[in-house]
Parts: structure tokens; sequence; C-alpha cells
């Protein structure tokens, strides 16, 4: 993640958050009453956030320390525990929400990438997510994906070609909507065209396609639909694709297959924060 980029969001989602006030912790602690924040996994799962904890509690209060003992990437049990935070209890209980929503969130879309890829099980299909994120998140979100062992599509409209239906149907064929965005980008902007049909793919491949999507095929339909493209060309699958269905994919001639589901149906991995003061412990 951009390390800029990811300080400026938390920045305004402490804001949002916190607002002018935080009324019920400002009025029941001195700023000087210290304590310590432990986040506390309740669920198996792959961790992700890491970072958003360590920098969402500086910007609070550069003075607040934090020690990982799971990190992004790893396996954690239900009852490990995941960092603990130190520092001035006004802080640690402003800061707590904003970051268990962020890690969870992340924690569930990096165990819902590994089990799509234990689903697979085809070290020779990459699995790779969608834009079907959360407005706002997306670079949370595709991290994530990344920390559970899968692949980034494009981040938006902006660092890619992708023709569609409704784009080939404007032109009337896939030749000459390639042709056109081949006439209108720079040589390094790669151009996808989304196919249904056998003619469609055949015409992605006279066209000079860089990757060719199958888009709504069934397995055997892809199977012989690949046998179309030259390896020179990339090609991906997508489209009501399930965690249940994932198997039926396993060993067909495709480099990608793109899922919504990473993102748009990763249930939030459980987390809890506790914190320990002087006098007591407060949730």
């Amino acid at each position: 993640m951009n390390p800029w980029r990811r300080k400026k969001q938390l920045e305004a989602f402490f804001t949002e958050d916190i607002g002018e006030q935080d009324y019920s912790t400002d009025l029941l602690f001195p700023k000087d009453h210290h304590g310590r924040l432990t986040f506390t996994s309740k669920a198996e799962g792959i961790f992700c956030g890491a970072e958003i904890i360590t920098d969402g509690y500086q910007l609070l209060d550069p003075s607040i320390t934090v020690k990982h003992y799971i990190h992004d990437g790893e396996w954690m049990h239900a009852g490990d525990t995941i960092a603990t935070i130190d520092g001035p209890v006004r802080e640690l209980l402003k800061g707590e929400r904003v970051t268990l929503n962020l890690i969870q969130r992340m924690s569930g879309i990096a165990t819902m990438t590994k089990k799509a890829i234990e689903a697979l099980n085809d070290e020779n299909i990459r699995i790779c997510d969608t834009r079907k994120t959360t407005p706002g998140l997306r670079s949370f979100e595709k991290y994530a994906v990344r920390t559970g062992g899968g692949y980034n599509h494009r981040f938006g409209l902006y660092d890619a070609v992708m023709l569609k239906d409704n784009h080939i149907s404007f032109f009337g064929s896939v030749r000459e909507a390639i042709t056109r965005a081949k006439a209108a980008v720079g040589h390094t902007v790669k151009i996808e065209v989304e196919t249904e049909t056998e003619s469609q793919v055949v015409e992605a491949v006279e066209a000079g396609a860089d990757i060719i999507m199958f888009d709504n095929r069934t397995p055997d339909e892809i199977k012989h639909l690949a046998t179309l493209v030259p390896s020179s060309i990339t090609t991906e699958a997508s489209g009501g694709i399930t965690l249940e269905t994932l198997p039926d994919y396993r060993g067909l001639e495709i480099d990608y297959i793109s899922l919504g589901l990473l993102t748009h149906s990763a249930k939030a991995l459980d987390i809890s924060a506790r914190v320990a003061t002087t006098k007591e412990e407060v949730r």
C-alpha cells in the first residue's frame, strides 16, 4: 500500500469518527492516564492490517508504541494476541473502532482469498480480484487480496483498457473496438476484451488484444475457447464463479480467474480490543 495514501485516508477516517471531540473518553480520562490496548483474534484466518494499527495510532499520538505478535499474511487462531498498543488511554480508545473496522475487513478478505486459492488448488492459475470493492477502501481491500496470496486486477478505469459488452455494442464489433482503443492509448497500456462467443474470441486474437476474458462461460466452453488463443495472450475467466464451483476450473489452460466475491462477499474476521488501565479494564 502507498504509505502516503494510507495515512491520508486514516486521517479522514478518524476525522469522520472523532469529529470535534470524543466526549465519552475525554470526560472520563485525564490526558496523562496511560494504559495498554490489546487486539485479540476471536476467529481463525489470515491476519491483515499491521500497518493500519501502527500508522493509525502514530497519527493519534506519536508517543504511542505498538508491538506486533502476528504479521500480515500469517495465520491466526482464536485467542491469539495480534498486537498491543501502549499510550494515553484517550487516544487508545479514540482509535479503537476505526482500526478494528479496517483490520477485521482486511483480514476477512485475505482469508477469503486464501480459501479461493485452496479451493481451486491449481498453481498454474492465479486468483485475482475485480473493481467490486467498497468505495474509499479499494487500496486497503486490494492489499488484503495480495496478503491472502491473490493478485490484483486493474485498480481503476485509468490503468488499463477493458472493453466490455457495452463498449463492443457501441462500435459494432470486437475488432473495431480494439482498433479504436489501440489508436488512442500509448503502447504501455494493455487492452483486455470481454468475450462471450467463439467469434468474439477469434476477433480479439486477430485484432491483437493483450488479454482475453471468457465471461460467464462454463469450464467446458472455456476448455475449447482457450485453444483458440495463442500463449502470448493472457487469458482470464470471470463471471458467476463461486468457492463451490472453483474446483471445476482446475486444470484449464487459462492464466487468471477474477472473483468479485473476494471483496464484495468476504465476511469480516472477528477481532476484539480491550484496554487495561491502572485502575480497571475498559472495553
